[in-house]
């Protein structure tokens, strides 16, 4: 308990602090970056080089209170279809811009509800992004797929189009978690999606549930861990629920009085944690878990995780493009957002241009300190030599940071000659150490609890 003390006392529980799935973090975009700097910087991806790509579909059948990503309801296929036919738009206006014999190492569609989608819209996607770009060797293509919204045809139809890896939103398996949270998803539903995908050789899955949930206990997350160890997935996310109302509307629907403390939130998160690794699976940065063999463990034992908008990643291409409404695409020169609304979004790509409306171009200390705190998250430690190396800067300097860094944290991390190091005790505290190496505003909107 002493332990927990000090962490309390660092300020753990109380301190609100980005995710950084990116630096700067999307907040802090501005509208200095417009379609023709998108243009310029999809022009200087090399000729033969690998890019991913993420397709972002924001539809839903219908509204899950917990979510906070850019969504909308709809009834009908008519708004869905205009959509698709949108995105097949924007795909030919990137393949006039992209150089000769680019390839796709990575092409993931989020959502929202990708599987919304009819099988029609499904292949006659896959067909204009396979006109785009060749997948690369080993190329990865994943779908989120939502249990309540998917049948034999649309399984079959993303088979086809090469679909080699399935990621399931599970949340929880708790009825009344469900019902609080809304959404309703049984296990049995959620069992017959798995067994459907892995009947059309798609061996590679993940899953991801979420710690903090309202009237959820360590019984209830342990229950729902153990079932989702029966699927066997290669990949578990379990992250920590956001409670924005203020910025998600729909979360108002959320009891906040059954929300978990967060120390209770700790202990959620330390149950799951303990039963995944006693599983056999590897700890991936702060919120990851996955079987040996899978990229994310090999990609962490290697030195080469890496983050993005999706979390933890083994891609090592340094371009994601982002496709539709909202999506954020990143390049060595900066990140590039398209417009948030649906109705901006497709506006701009109808009128023939790419809908960029804000990004950040890197300036500065940029890449030095996104590189601090992408080390951190991934690996729990930063490399001196590698960052004096690769970014220019003296190990005066660097070491001064670190010892600066420990100071303020009751010097609970470790300053070797090699770097700065988190010990395992410490690692609650992972974000709020990344914080410090964040020169930006961080009164920004956007953050969340800390764990």
């Amino acid at each position: 308990m002493a332990i927990r003390t000090q962490l309390a006392r660092l300020g753990l529980f109380d301190a609100k602090v980005p995710r950084y799935t990116s630096y700067p973090t999307a907040p802090h975009f501005a509208g200095d970056v417009g379609p023709d700097r998108f243009g310029e910087w999809i022009g200087a991806v090399p000729e033969g080089g690998n890019i991913s790509l993420y397709l972002h579909v924001p539809f839903c059948r219908r509204l899950c209170w917990f979510c906070a990503c850019r969504t909308q309801g709809t009834a009908t296929a008519k708004p869905v279809e205009a959509y698709v036919e949108t995105l097949q738009a924007e795909l030919k206006l990137l393949r006039k811009a992209l150089p000769p014999g680019v390839k796709l190492s990575r092409l993931h569609w989020g959502g929202g509800t990708p599987t919304l989608l009819s099988p029609d819209m499904m292949s006659r996607l896959i067909g204009e992004i396979r006109e785009t770009a060749d997948f690369a060797e080993h190329a990865e293509f994943s779908v989120e797929i939502d249990p309540n919204e998917i049948d034999a045809a649309r399984l079959d139809a993303l088979a086809a189009g090469g679909m080699n890896r399935a990621s399931i939103g599970v949340q929880d398996f708790d009825e009344q978690i469900q019902e609080a949270i809304g959404r309703p998803q049984g296990y049995d539903v959620t069992r017959k999606a798995i067994e459907m995908i892995r009947e059309r050789g798609v061996a590679s899955l993940n899953t991801d549930i979420l710690f903090g949930l309202p009237h959820q206990t360590r019984a209830r997350i342990t229950e729902t861990v153990q079932k989702l160890l029966s699927f066997a997935p290669d990949r578990v996310a379990l992250y920590g629920y956001a409670h924005v109302p203020w910025m998600a509307k729909r979360q108002q629907m959320i009891p906040s009085d059954m929300l978990p403390t967060p120390q209770e939130r700790l202990d959620l998160f330390e149950t799951a944690r303990r039963l995944f690794v006693w599983d056999g699976y590897a700890e991936i940065g702060i919120d990851h878990f996955a079987v040996p063999g899978d990229g994310l463990a090999i990609a962490q034992k290697t030195g080469k995780l890496r983050r993005n908008f999706q979390g933890y990643t083994d891609d090592t291409s340094e371009v994601l493009i982002g496709l539709g409404a909202s999506s954020i695409s990143r390049f060595p020169q900066g990140y590039a957002q398209n417009a948030p609304s649906t109705s901006a979004y497709t506006g701009a790509i109808r009128e023939g241009r790419f809908a960029t409306s804000r990004g950040h171009t890197f300036k500065g200390e940029d890449k030095l300190r996104g590189r601090l705190i992408e080390a951190l998250m991934c690996d729990f430690r930063i490399d001196a030599d590698e960052i004096v190396a690769g970014y220019g800067v003296s190990r005066e300097w660097l070491f001064r940071t670190f010892r600066d860094t420990a100071a303020a944290f009751d010097n609970l991390l470790e300053v070797t000659e090699d770097g700065l190091y988190l010990p395992e005790k410490t690692r609650p505290l992972t974000r709020m150490v990344a914080r410090t190496f964040d020169a930006y505003d961080l009164s920004k909107a956007g953050h969340s609890s800390a764990i």
